[in-house]
């Protein structure tokens, strides 16, 4: 089998540049980026100071507590000004690297903006079937401000700070596809990919942990918060060729499926390109990195 376009699609979930943007620091330690056409937008909020090559927070927010509350300030003034297209009221760690305390919190919605570590979560909804094994696909809501329409996992969403990891699927499972907390305990973690990408307004390191539900045949999920399209109950060969061939799954999705299906022995070592696979499944940076 042809594994390009399993390769294809890691590549473009890695497209990344480190030109045209300078770090973003607190306390001296680097927890993001920022493009440089933004700049003198971050420096007239007055939250916000350039010293050196480097974006750092103005010296009068030396707290947990007033760093949060001017960046949620911040982010609500930027949906106004047209700078994003949201306010997500979900707040994200600013972290300098994976086990670091956070120096305060975001709103989702700036985190590209700003180029920070973001968390989320995505399960891979499968039943075994006399017709071998299927997975069920959502299509996300074609009102959806990133990449409406596009066929998305069962359950997949962001992981905001202060709610466990298992509390937060819990909610996402019903809220996504109106799976049962009991059902959604069954929930295996089995990893994560990461990837670092540049979005429209800023880049993230990005992580995704990933879990297996098997689900019984009679499962139907149903959607409780609109922003699923619709359903389909796909083979897992149909999955797999619209992951190779086409675009049409949500980008990052494509990552947690090619690793399912490596994890469940579809994509086979003897192939070219399976180690190059395996490999570019995990290929954010999250170490620190200096003040450039």
């Amino acid at each position: 089998m042809e594994y390009s376009g399993y390769l294809e699609k890691i590549a473009k979930c890695n497209r990344y540049n480190g030109e045209e943007k300078i770090p973003f620091l607190v306390d001296g330690k680097r927890v993001g980026e920022v493009k440089k056409r933004y700049i003198s937008y971050l420096l007239q909020s007055g939250v916000f100071v350039q010293k050196d090559g480097y974006i750092t927070l103005h010296e009068s927010l030396k707290s947990f507590a007033t760093r949060t509350e001017a960046l949620t300030k911040f982010a609500k003034n930027a949906l106004n000004d047209g700078i994003t297209d949201s306010f997500m009221n979900e707040p994200y760690a600013v972290l300098e690297t994976l086990s670091a305390k956070p120096c305060c919190l975001v709103d989702r919605a700036i985190s590209s903006l700003l180029g920070l570590i973001a968390f989320g979560q995505h399960l891979n909804g499968f039943v075994r079937t006399k017709e071998g094994l299927k997975m069920w696909i959502g299509r996300r809501s074609y009102n959806k401000g990133h990449e409406p329409g596009k066929l998305d996992h069962l359950v997949a969403g962001g992981l905001p700070y202060g709610i466990s990891l298992r509390r937060n699927l819990e909610k996402e499972c019903y809220e996504e596809a109106g799976i049962s907390p009991e059902l959604a305990q069954k929930a295996i973690p089995v990893g994560y990919v990461s990837y670092r990408f540049d979005y429209t307004r800023g880049s993230n390191r990005d992580i995704v942990y990933c879990y297996d539900l098997e689900l019984p045949e009679s499962f139907i999920p149903r959607c409780t918060d609109g922003e699923v399209e619709a359903f389909y109950l796909m083979k897992i060969e149909e999955v797999a060729q619209l992951v190779r061939e086409t675009d049409a799954f949500k980008q990052n999705c494509n990552l947690v499926i090619i690793d399912f299906l490596v994890r469940h022995g579809y994509l086979e070592p003897e192939n070219v390109g399976y180690v190059e696979i395996v490999n570019g499944l995990r290929k954010g940076n999250f170490q620190a990195e200096g003040k450039t």
